[in-house]
């Protein structure tokens, strides 16, 4: 009887064989290869065959898959393979305080790929170091779900460009020091997809791709524990094809779920994910990792199985793409959102919990929540940083735990109905002019569209818009990570009401925030009079000091109580410290000596550049933050 490792050995020898190139030309390729798959086939038979190891096809199905990723790993251009090795000696790359993100749509923000090019000396003065491209891959016309129902990983949305024209954008903004960041839809694609037509066709290579049952008796059994994530588009998890059959869609009729239940399904995901990494895509935001395994009787979210299918597909990026990293995007309970977050399985993820929570702390004027989260809930593993945010292409949704509020003597339930109506303009004084997203008057559910300068009150004119907004991007700018700007917001970009007069927008309020660059707004930003000019200003200036700053570096935070309810604090840094204090009330509020008692009698604000005395303790102004330096002992 072999032990452990001796299988090891005996499978890797099999697939060396199997694999091992002839021709002498390829020697040097294989041998790196082969170094790398030495050290990662474990982890990756370990992950597939906690999911597939009882099937009998199954050293078969992981030859296949090395087959490909070596046949992927020949073709990888020589820059990115000399990045590989550079990211591999710095694993910890994307946590300098020089990364600093944007997002935007393609044609919203630059009309087309090239587009993209044509901005970049506008990503080089904002300085961005990390940009997301957002679904920019082939999808339906009309209703594409903003394009996450991708009918072609390997052509690009006509509209845009092409492959080629993608490649392009990747070499043009590597050579100005820019990240490139595409998502990777791999828990559904379109019912457009070759895959599913193919299958609707009765091709038998294709039938197990998707789930297809013949009737109501199994969807009526699994909807029994799954929820409805977009109940007004269509209840329950399934859709009905004009053959009578159904098909699992759990968010959209037009988005056919994939069926990881079968390893050929895997195999072909894995190829398309190498063919993105060569296009010269640095990271891939994995969208919907919670979903993609389904199992009776349960949710159908956040499933064992599903960590172990995202790191065996990290095992076979560390092998044929090693410097392509994941971000996951997660917008569950708190404690499962850290779950995906470690080095070999996502080494980014969004911060959702951060960003509902400094909206809380904007309508609540109380910090209780967030210096809880940030507390308890910030720090990650080594080689790991969350995505700080104020807003993203989705909704805000309120996905702090219940048992956190409870701690404060808060309801959960009642508290996101007062979020709710104070950022939809139902709660009488509010700044906010959001839009409902999902609204159910039934249940009393409901998330908020809108963009940052709409929801914090540039919309109402408010005196104190342009605080507010400086102030959430200071804390995402500086709690440790890699903030990220959805661009517009940088020029205070207002909502796009006229979203409802196109059919295919109108039934999604997300829309609303999602607007076609304001060219009068980027005109504007260096005119200081004007609403963008003030905020881009102000942005542009943390954003290099940010920079400037090695105690924003790297991702660990500790927490400091300033023993007032309106105002967060936290530490950063180790060797250079930093102290922030952000005051999230439009009244001016009080720190007192006592609470700052240890610290030196004076500190450098690094973002007025002034000597603060905290001798009396410290007096912040409506929504003021101070970013406090502490002296270097010599």
């Amino acid at each position: 009887m072999l032990n452990e490792k001796q299988q090891a050995q005996l499978l890797m020898d099999t697939i060396c064989y199997q694999l091992a190139p002839t021709e002498l030309a390829q020697q040097g390729d294989w041998l790196v290869f082969k170094q790398r798959l030495e050290h990662y086939l474990p982890a990756l038979t370990n992950e597939l065959s906690s999911v597939y190891g009882e099937r009998d096809d199954f050293l078969s199905f992981i030859t296949k898959l090395l087959q490909a990723a070596y046949q992927n790993w020949q073709v990888r251009p020589a820059t990115l393979k000399a990045q590989d090795a550079e990211h591999e000696h710095n694993p910890d790359w994307f946590t300098s305080e020089n990364m600093v993100g944007g997002v935007c749509y393609v044609d919203l923000f630059a009309g087309n790929l090239q587009g993209i090019i044509q901005k970049i000396p506008y990503f080089q003065e904002l300085g961005l170091t990390y940009l997301h491209l957002m679904p920019l891959f082939k999808c339906p016309e009309g209703q594409s779900d903003g394009g996450y129902a991708v009918s072609s990983y390997r052509e690009v949305n006509p509209a845009l460009g092409t492959i080629e024209d993608l490649r392009e954008v990747a070499a043009a903004l590597k050579a100005a020091g820019i990240t490139l960041v595409v998502d990777f839809i791999f828990n559904h694609t379109s019912n457009e997809h070759i895959w599913a037509q193919e299958a609707v066709k009765g091709n038998p290579d294709y039938q197990d791709f998707y789930y297809f049952f013949p009737d109501r008796r199994m969807p009526d059994a699994y909807d029994q524990t799954v929820r409805e994530i977009f109940p007004d588009q269509h209840p329950g998890a399934f859709s009905q094809l004009a053959d009578g059959r159904w098909v699992w869609t759990t968010f959209n009729s037009f988005q056919w779920d994939l069926n990881y239940s079968n390893p050929a399904t895997f195999t072909a995901m894995a190829e398309e994910m190498l063919f993105i990494a060569n296009l010269g895509v640095d990271i891939l935001r994995m969208d919907a990792v919670a979903f993609i395994w389904k199992q009776l009787g349960t949710d159908c979210e956040n499933l064992p199985q599903a960590h172990a299918l995202i790191r065996a597909f990290n095992a076979v990026a560390r092998i044929a793409a090693p410097s392509l990293l994941f971000k996951s995007e997660a917008i569950v309970h708190p404690d499962k959102v850290v779950q995906y977050i470690a080095p070999n399985e996502c080494q980014l993820s969004y911060n959702p919990l951060q960003m509902a929570l400094l909206w809380n702390s904007l309508a609540t004027r109380e910090v209780n929540l967030l210096q809880q989260a940030l507390e308890r809930r910030h720090n990650l593993p080594a080689h790991t940083a969350w995505v700080n945010y104020v807003r993203c292409h989705d909704d805000i949704g309120w996905t702090f735990a219940d048992e956190d509020a409870a701690e404060f003597g808060i309801n959960g339930f009642h508290h996101r109905q007062f979020l709710n109506q104070f950022y939809v303009n139902r709660f009488a004084g509010s700044f906010a002019r959001g839009v409902p997203f999902q609204d159910n008057p039934v249940t009393g559910d409901c998330r908020i569209s809108g963009m940052c300068a709409s929801l914090v009150g540039f919309e109402q004119h408010d005196p104190l818009a342009v605080e507010r907004l400086i102030l959430l991007h200071s804390v995402a700018l500086s709690t440790g990570g890699l903030p990220l700007l959805y661009l517009g917001d940088e020029v205070a970009t207002l909502n796009d009401y006229g979203f409802s007069d196109d059919p295919h927008k109108a039934d999604d309020s997300r829309w609303v925030h999602r607007p076609k660059a304001d060219q009068q707004r980027y005109a504007e930003r260096s005119n200081e009079v004007t609403d963008a000019g003030k905020v881009f200003k102000r942005l542009l200036r943390l954003i290099q000091i940010r920079k400037a700053t090695k105690a924003l570096g790297g991702t660990q935070l500790v927490s400091f109580s300033t023993k007032n309810p309106h105002v967060l604090g936290y530490w950063r840094g180790e060797g250079e410290r930093l102290l922030v204090l952000a005051n999230f009330s439009e009244q001016p509020q009080q720190i007192s000596a006592l609470t700052l008692s240890a610290l030196p009698k004076t500190m450098l604000d690094v973002v007025s550049r002034k000597e603060i005395s905290v001798t009396n303790g410290i007096k912040l102004a409506p929504y003021q933050f101070l970013w406090l330096q502490m002296p270097v002992l010599s």
